[in-house]
């Protein structure tokens, strides 16, 4: 059994002490959510006072496996705590129940994920580009057995950010930059101005949105997902952008921005899509079927 179901300890988290680490967490990400910036070394002090039986090392890996409850839920984690999948059941219970009860957090989170975005002014590219995160291991909580009366509470606070027209266009307008720096200093001025800016031109039927080009000529077909919290934070594809990345994967690129509000780095992933992600079916066309 891991350090995430016994701690340090050796002893299971029971409820209260969960419920207290989560209420702290909870405190953290509204100030995040605020603009504040919450004093995470002062907030795990007291979580030690009040739990003397679980070492900071056990909460901050408390902490990691909340960020990861949030993102299965769909809430945006708090920055500084890496998702960390292989949590207990009784966390994403606990988390589920606070969230649901929790009015100022979802004033906050809808008010950031909503606010329009504007292209931030980058001086240098120099460390823009980092590698891709960790692939993410599975949860190890099965949604087949949650109990029937106490269902989760999912909100929707990523999928609404990934809606951000605003936040959208402004990434894809950095993307413009940094992919004429990219080919500026390869020395490409003539394929630099031959950048294209498909999805304004052309609208969003393409299955990307930038034509940019390598260096040697070839045509790079670049989708760009923006999102303003960690490089974990999943991101949303369109049946045709996964079946264009598919028909074009030698020539396909997706560029993800992230922290985007305050410091934007992007990294880049080539070739189809289910390749390389794991592909996971959230919603559904539905159609009332004809009565025999």
């Amino acid at each position: 059994m891991g350090e995430t179901e016994t701690g340090a300890t050796g002893a299971a988290w029971t409820r209260r002490e969960v419920e207290l680490v989560v209420s702290v967490y909870l405190r953290m990400l509204r100030m995040q959510l605020m603009g504040q910036t919450p004093n995470k070394a002062e907030h795990n002090r007291q979580l030690q006072a009040m739990l003397p039986a679980r070492s900071k090392a056990s909460i901050e890996y408390k902490h990691c496996n909340i960020s990861a409850v949030l993102v299965e839920l769909g809430v945006p984690p708090l920055v500084g705590y890496k998702p960390l999948f292989n949590y207990q059941q009784l966390l994403i219970l606990v988390v589920s129940e606070a969230i649901g009860k929790d009015s100022r957090l979802d004033e906050a989170a809808l008010r950031q994920v909503e606010t329009p975005a504007e292209a931030p002014l980058i001086d240098s590219f120099e460390r823009f580009v980092v590698a891709p995160p960790e692939g993410q291991r599975l949860s190890t909580y099965d949604r087949t057995n949650q109990v029937r009366d106490r269902p989760l509470v999912v909100r929707d606070y990523l999928q609404r950010e990934a809606r951000n027209r605003s936040l959208g266009s402004a990434g894809e307008d950095l993307v413009m930059r940094y992919e004429a720096q990219r080919l500026l200093a390869a020395g490409s001025r003539v394929l630099a101005n031959r950048i294209e800016h498909v999805s304004k031109v052309k609208g969003d039927g393409a299955g990307f949105d930038i034509l940019s080009f390598e260096t040697d000529g070839r045509e790079r077909f670049i989708e760009v997902k923006t999102t303003a919290y960690i490089a974990e934070t999943p991101f949303y594809v369109s049946r045709n952008e996964l079946s264009f990345s598919t028909e074009q994967a030698e020539r396909f690129r997706l560029y993800r921005l992230f922290n985007f509000r305050k410091r934007p780095q992007m990294f880049a992933l080539a070739g189809a899509l289910d390749a390389s992600c794991r592909l996971d079916p959230v919603s559904y066309r539905a159609e009332v079927m004809a009565r025999e």
